[in-house]
C-alpha cells in the first residue's frame, strides 16, 4: 500500500512542461467514510451546530473548501439503503468522517455491505460518541472525493506545471487593475507565460484580460509595451481607489495599484481647504480623492493621454469644482503654479459646496443620528500648501524648479511684502524616488547610508544646504532587491523660495 498523504498535504500532480492548460490533468481521487444518521436532525450533534463548536473530539472531516454535509449519489447506494434512509432523510445527505478514520484496505472489501462498520471507526472516536453512534444506529458508505483543477490554488497549480528548477521562485504576484492582470514575468518564464495566463484567467473570474510587460518603463511617458497573454485585447479598465472611479487605458497611461496605500497617506496629510499642485499626476490617484475632501487641486500631467483621462475621472468623480486638469511640462507647470493659483483666485474668490453634516434626530426617533447636507463656502487661498511629484524615476531632478518660487512668482512684491499676504505660507514638497545601491557599496547602516544619499540630491537640487533633519524620508516600497522607492517630503525653505537667479 503506498504511504498516506494526509488531505491537508495534498497538491495537484505535476504536470512539468505543460504548454496548454488540460484540467483533467489536475485530478486526485480520495476515499473518505460517510456517515449516514437515521434522522438529519441529528447532524447536528456532530457538526458543532446548535452553539456548539468543533472540536479537537469531533468526528467530522475539516478541510479547505469542501463541505462536511453533503448529498450522497443515490446511483451509488443499494436500493434497501436508499428505501431506510430516504424517508427522513430524503436528499441522502451524509456527514464526512475526519481522516483518522480512514478507509482501510480491509475496509475496501466490504464496501458493497450495508452494515459494515469502519475497521478504525472505534479506535478514533471517544467512547462517548462511539456509544451515541451505536445508539442511532448509523450506516456508513465510502465516499469519494474528486480534488480537481477547481479546488487547487493557483499557485499550486503553477507549481504543478513549471519544471521543477523554476518553481522556487514561480510568479505567483501579479498586480491587477480593473479586468486586468499585470504580470512582469523573468525570462525563463516565458515559455510558459501563456499557459500562466490560462491559469489565471481560470483562477481569478473578475480576471478578463492578461499581459506581462516586455520591456521596461523608458518613455517619458512611464508606459511600457505589453504583450497580452490570455482573455481579452481589452486595455481600457475601470479602478476603484480611495473611494473613487478611475478609468483609463492601462496600455497608454501610468498606473500602480501597488501604491494604493501611498496614495490615501499623502492624501491624509491634506487639510480641506488647502491647495495642492500634483505636478506628475497621471489619471488622478491623488488628485481626485483629494479633491473630495475638499482640496482646492491642480493636476498636471505632460502624457496627452493621461491629461485626457484625468479630465474624464474628475467629472466622473465629480470633482470638477476642486481639481483642475492642465497638460504642460512639469518644470513649467511647478514655475508657473503660483500664478495659477493667482489668476484662479482672481476668477474664482470663493467654491461653493455641500457638506454632509450628521443632525441629531427627535427622541421619537429610534435612529438616533441622520446624514443632511449643508452648504459651506471655501475662500481659495493664495498659496499652495503641498506639491505632490510622482515620478520616482526623475522627479528628484525637478526640483530646481522649486528655486526662486515665490520671487519669481511674485515679480512686483519684495519678500517683505508676500510674507505680509494672507495666509502665507511655505509649500511642503512631497518627491517619490527610487534609491538604488549595491550591497556591496555598503557598509553599517544601509537605511542610513540611503538617507544620506537622499540628502545631498536634494541639497544639489536646491542648491541650498537644507539639514537632514527638515527631510522626512518614507519608505513607500521594495521595488527589487537592492532599489527602494522612498517618499522625501520637506518644507520649501524660505531662502529658495525667495532665490534669485
Amino acid at each position: 500500500m503506498s504511504t498516506y498523504i494526509p488531505l491537508s498535504q495534498l497538491k495537484p500532480p505535476r504536470n512539468p512542461g505543460m504548454k496548454k492548460l488540460d484540467k483533467s490533468k489536475f485530478v486526485i481521487n480520495r476515499n473518505v467514510w460517510a456517515l449516514f444518521l437515521p434522522e438529519i436532525k441529528y447532524a447536528n450533534e456532530f457538526l458543532g451546530r446548535k452553539g456548539k463548536k468543533k472540536s479537537d473530539e469531533s468526528i467530522v472531516l475539516s478541510i479547505p473548501q469542501h463541505p462536511s454535509l453533503i448529498e450522497f449519489p443515490k446511483d451509488t447506494l443499494s436500493a434497501s439503503l436508499v428505501s431506510l434512509i430516504s424517508p427522513k432523510n430524503p436528499k441522502l445527505k451524509a456527514i464526512l468522517l475526519k481522516e483518522d478514520i480512514k478507509v482501510t484496505d480491509e475496509d475496501e472489501k466490504h464496501v458493497t455491505e450495508d452494515n459494515y462498520e469502519p475497521e478504525l471507526l472505534r479506535e478514533n472516536v471517544i467512547e462517548s460518541t462511539y456509544l451515541l453512534l451505536k445508539k442511532l444506529g448509523p450506516k456508513y458508505k465510502i465516499y469519494n472525493i474528486a480534488f480537481d483543477f477547481d479546488y487547487w490554488s493557483y499557485d499550486d497549480i503553477l507549481k504543478a506545471i513549471l519544471p521543477e528548477d523554476l518553481i522556487e521562485n514561480c510568479p505567483s504576484a501579479f498586480t491587477v487593475a480593473g479586468h486586468l492582470a499585470h504580470l512582469n514575468l523573468k525570462e525563463q518564464y516565458m515559455p510558459y507565460r501563456n499557459i500562466i495566463g490560462e491559469v489565471i484567467l481560470n483562477k481569478f473570474p473578475n480576471i478578463k484580460t492578461v499581459v506581462n510587460k516586455t520591456n521596461n518603463i523608458t518613455s517619458e511617458f512611464r508606459t511600457f509595451q505589453m504583450e497580452v497573454l490570455a482573455g481579452e485585447d481589452n486595455f481600457i479598465v475601470t479602478q476603484k481607489e480611495c473611494g473613487c472611479l478611475f478609468t483609463f487605458d492601462f496600455q497608454k497611461v501610468y498606473w500602480n495599484s501597488r501604491l494604493a496605500t501611498e496614495h490615501e497617506r499623502l492624501i491624509d496629510s491634506f487639510g480641506t481647504g488647502e491647495v495642492v499642485c500634483d505636478v506628475m499626476a497621471g489619471v488622478g490617484p491623488f488628485a481626485v480623492p483629494a479633491g473630495k475632501k475638499p482640496c482646492l487641486v491642480f493636476a498636471n500631467d505632460l502624457n496627452p493621454e493621461s491629461y485626457k483621462y484625468l479630465k474624464e475621472n474628475i467629472e466622473t468623480n465629480k470633482v470638477s469644482s476642486f481639481v483642475e486638469a492642465s497638460n504642460l511640462d512639469g518644470r513649467e507647470f511647478i514655475k508657473q503654479s503660483p500664478k495659477i493659483l493667482q489668476n484662479f483666485k482672481k476668477s474664482v474668490p470663493s467654491i461653493k459646496y455641500n457638506d454632509k453634516c450628521m443632525n441629531s434626530k427627535s427622541k421619537a426617533d429610534k435612529g438616533g443620528h441622520s446624514t443632511k447636507k449643508r452648504t459651506m463656502n471655501l475662500d481659495v487661498p493664495l498659496f499652495v500648501s503641498h506639491y505632490v511629484m510622482n515620478l520616482p524615476d526623475s522627479a528628484i531632478t525637478f526640483v530646481d524648479s522649486y528655486i526662486g518660487l515665490f520671487s519669481n512668482g511674485y515679480p512686483s512684491l519684495s519678500k517683505e511684502e508676500v510674507k505680509q499676504l494672507t495666509g502665507y505660507k511655505l509649500p511642503v514638497i512631497n518627491v517619490h524616488h527610487f534609491e538604488k545601491y549595491k550591497e556591496e557599496e555598503i557598509e553599517g547602516d544601509v537605511e542610513e547610508e540611503l538617507k544620506r544619499r537622499m540628502h545631498q540630491k536634494v541639497v544639489e537640487q536646491l542648491n541650498f544646504e537644507i539639514p537632514i533633519q527638515s527631510l522626512k524620508f518614507h519608505l513607500v516600497r521594495q521595488v527589487a532587491p537592492c532599489k527602494l522607492m522612498y517618499c522625501i517630503s520637506f518644507e520649501l525653505p524660505e531662502e529658495v523660495a525667495f532665490a534669485t537667479q
